[in-house]
């Protein structure tokens, strides 16, 4: 029997009677979904803003909340996401400097997953695109890191609320190779605010996932202080 249950979206808990996760089932098993999102379910407005406000609670730089959320489930405004994307893409597989993709063992099978879900982009019920402004700059680390941590971590509990919820996502940028074009098509200032991402927002096919492997990771825990020693 797997130690993952096989849950049932929240909106149909209290007819089934199917029990809540735990937090740390969520927080394990929260997985980028491409081919197991459903194209046909169709996502309530409310539900989506419901995940949102949850996300909400993630934090901001002195509480500033200098973040916005544009989501789109118009289908002509969805198509023409699709094809940014699929521009994005083309442009990231013909740039100059290749070497800067390291090579993993999951790659094969993440590259179907990825190129699923840029051919079906446009099927899935919402897309969001996430924008933040640049209240600490841009310039130098603490800036940056100012920025993105005012809304990455938003970000990904928008994905866990989305999880305990029954729906899935993909954590995508691949479009921010035509970032200013998104920003025409969506009226987001540019460049006064920056997109996050791109994140379909889908039911899943099916509720039951499991924790991923993350060993390669445990050489990487330091105490006290880094070790080359310990990476080899």
């Amino acid at each position: 029997m797997s130690d993952v249950a096989d849950l049932t979206p929240s909106d149909d808990k209290e007819a089934s009677g199917a029990s809540p996760m735990s937090a740390e089932e969520v927080l394990s098993t929260t997985r980028s979904v491409r081919k197991r999102l459903d194209f046909e379910r169709p996502v309530s407005r409310d539900l989506v803003e419901k995940c949102l406000r949850l996300a909400f609670q993630g934090p901001s730089g002195a509480n500033s909340q200098g973040w916005a959320w544009v989501l789109v489930d118009d289908p002509a405004t969805k198509e023409k996401m699709g094809e940014i994307y699929r521009g994005g893409m083309s442009d990231h597989a013909n740039r100059p400097n290749k070497e800067d993709q390291p090579p993993h063992r999951d790659v094969p099978k993440i590259a179907d997953s990825v190129m699923y879900l840029a051919e079906n982009i446009q099927r899935v019920p919402v897309l969001l695109v996430p924008v933040i402004n640049h209240t600490y700059g841009r310039k130098t680390t603490f800036q940056q890191a100012s920025t993105w941590g005012s809304i990455l971590p938003a970000v990904w509990s928008f994905h866990l609320a989305l999880r305990s919820h029954g729906l899935g996502s993909a954590w995508t940028t691949i479009h921010l190779y035509r970032e200013q074009e998104m920003a025409e098509l969506l009226g987001i200032p540019h460049p006064e605010y920056t997109q996050a991402g791109l994140f379909p927002v889908a039911y899943t096919l099916g509720t039951n996932f499991s924790p991923a492997d993350r060993s390669l990771s445990d050489k990487r825990i330091f105490w006290n202080r880094w070790s080359e020693e310990q990476l080899s």
